[in-house]
């Protein structure tokens, strides 16, 4: 059976939001699965020197204008939270603990997240975390002392370094087997290659 399909992303990043709505369709569509694999841009950003697209003169702009029209494109809503960027740390270790007793949900937990902070346009604080692991059955409390364990942020930092390790260095980033794709501009060239084995 062919490997999962690896979607690396970070909870602050708009595009891997837009990224986020699609890529189990299209996976689906040929066979596959696929492994959802937050991560932290931060540390990538201080070995690559770049920092977030708003940050950056006359990018920052623009940026912001086509987060909204990848957006529209893909019939996603879309707001800008009043926090932006903001360090995706509680989101991410919240995801693996939840993964670590079931992928589905934390898949479903991911996309909640995402939906919250660019589709409502609203900051996430650890209560909110807490109340969208609720819907999915989970007790908040219990989710708040799991975000501690050192296991999960054990986790968490292997993932951003094996992430890192691979040569992600931006959100989304997929893997097709060993075919890097960076961006969710990337998506039909994924969609493409997952039919035809690769060009």
């Amino acid at each position: 059976m062919a490997e999962p399909i690896d979607f690396y992303f970070d909870f602050s990043s708009p595009y891997g939001y837009a990224a986020s709505a699609r890529i189990d369709a299209i996976a689906a569509r040929h066979g596959r699965d696929v492994r959802w694999r937050p991560i932290l841009l931060g540390a990538v950003f201080k070995l690559t020197g770049s920092q977030p697209l708003t940050g950056i003169p006359m990018k920052g702009d623009y940026s912001k204008r086509d987060f909204a029209r990848t957006a529209r494109l893909m019939g996603l809503p879309f707001t800008m939270p009043p926090t932006f960027p903001f360090a995706s740390v509680p989101h991410s270790r919240a995801f693996y603990w939840i993964e670590g007793q079931d992928a589905g949900k934390a898949r479903m937990f991911a996309r909640g997240v995402y939906h919250r902070i660019f589709g409502e346009g609203r900051d996430v604080t650890s209560e909110d975390l807490g109340r969208i692991a609720g819907q999915l059955g989970y007790d908040p409390a219990d989710l708040a002392r799991g975000m501690l364990e050192p296991a999960v942020k054990e986790r968490l930092k292997t993932e951003v370094d094996a992430a890192i390790a691979r040569g992600v260095f931006g959100s989304p980033f997929i893997f097709v087997d060993d075919e890097p794709f960076w961006g969710s501009d990337r998506l039909d060239q994924v969609d493409r290659w997952l039919e035809t084995g690769g060009w």
